[in-house]
């Protein structure tokens, strides 16, 4: 695998550690802001929010600029967003921050994830997603439990300056090595809507929001249901998140490995996995081992499942940087629905398990949403427009 995708790699790292490390620090950003916790999650809903609504229109705009240029001009506007949420006073400039970053993050990945599959003969696609998207994983296994223990040791606000940092040292390494991409030729925003007209690609969009949304319905909330349902001591948290991480880069590599064959076999193991692991988390929450355990396995199975997700959107689409920013979109619109109503549930004391009771539902209807593609007795990837 050329070089320059293992770099693309290392930047989504800085920017999901972002997007994941508030749920690692609910705690004590609800203090410092003098919210609620419920409320403090809602910023995992909003940085995701911002990704569904102004990734795939921040794609467009970009459409007309070499694609490096692009890549550099959304990680200083990340850079930007992770130093307003170091200096937030108030909630709502915190809302600034998840806003700008969700932005530019969904347009990165997009544009990130075809430069990447550019590279490499399309047998070999789904490994160099597999690459690029490890770097959520690596962020799940380093940069969530580092935020983690730096929100306890040094508050909370130090993590989001380290972000910064990280995300500009990134920034100059892209410049330097990701290699310069041709001027663009003259792109038609007509013809690049026009591939969004395929009723399998947005099955595939349904699926995968589904998945994220069952998976982050209990992730936003691992924290608070680790120490007020199971009673675990705070000074875990590192290291549970960590095992979580652990977890989640071992079965992406299994997954990358093995989704250019069996993207839709993944799929559906994974989400009954998944749903189980859910329900018994729910029926035992104040049971330490199954909880820590249950935890593991949803890194496991949950984010993983992502290199599958964007195997069978490639197939059924031009690949273009918009499909790519749309799926992102749809990907974060599962958070959103994950995150925000398991917190409006939460809010309305139905108890730490209503999450994951909600994402248990979820993972059902993405088991639901797969139905459609099972012919004779095997899984395929529908090719059709």
């Amino acid at each position: 695998m050329h070089l320059s995708i293992y770099i693309l790699s290392l930047s989504i790292f800085a920017m999901t550690t972002s997007e994941f490390m508030v749920a690692g620090m609910l705690p004590s950003i609800s203090d410092a802001l003098n919210v609620s916790v419920p409320m403090a999650s809602f910023l995992v809903s909003i940085f995701a929010a911002s990704i569904v609504v102004g990734g795939p229109i921040l794609t467009l705009l970009l459409f007309r600029f070499r694609q490096k240029s692009s890549l550099l001009f959304l990680m200083l506007l990340f850079f930007v967003s992770q130093t307003i949420g170091a200096v937030a006073e108030n909630y709502s400039t915190m809302v600034v921050s998840r806003v700008l970053g969700g932005i530019a993050e969904s347009a990165f990945f997009g544009v990130a994830i075809s430069i990447a599959v550019g590279m490499v003969d399309s047998d070999k696609q789904g490994r160099a997603a597999s690459i690029v998207l490890a770097g959520i994983m690596i962020a799940s296994v380093v940069g969530l439990p580092m935020a983690t223990q730096i929100d306890q040791s040094f508050g909370w606000r130090f993590s989001f300056w380290i972000v910064a940092l990280l995300t500009l040292a990134c920034t100059v390494i892209v410049m330097f090595s990701v290699p310069n991409s041709p001027r663009p030729m003259n792109v038609s925003i007509k013809d690049e809507l026009a591939t969004l007209k395929n009723k399998n690609l947005w099955a595939a969009y349904c699926t995968s929001g589904l998945i994220i949304g069952a998976t982050f319905s209990a992730f936003t909330f691992f924290a608070p249901i680790f120490t007020q349902a199971t009673r675990l001591d705070p000074s875990m948290l590192p290291a549970l998140f960590a095992c979580y991480g652990v977890a989640t880069v071992v079965g992406n590599i299994i997954v990358g490995r093995l989704a250019d064959k069996y993207a839709m076999q993944i799929m559906v193991i994974g989400l009954l996995i998944l749903a189980t692991t859910l329900v018994l988390m729910a029926l035992n929450i104040n049971n330490a081992p199954t909880v820590i355990a249950g935890a593991i396995i949803i890194g496991f199975v949950g984010l993983p499942m992502n290199p599958a997700m964007v195997t069978r959107v490639m197939r059924v689409s031009n690949n273009g940087a918009l499909v790519n920013s749309l799926h992102m979109s749809v990907i974060n619109l599962g958070i959103v629905v994950g995150s925000w109503l398991s917190g409006l549930l939460v809010e309305a004391e139905y108890g730490w398990n209503a999450p994951l009771w909600f994402g248990a539902a979820l993972a059902l209807l993405g088991l639901v949403s797969l139905l459609p593609y099972l012919k004779s007795n095997s899984l395929v990837l529908e090719m059709g427009k």
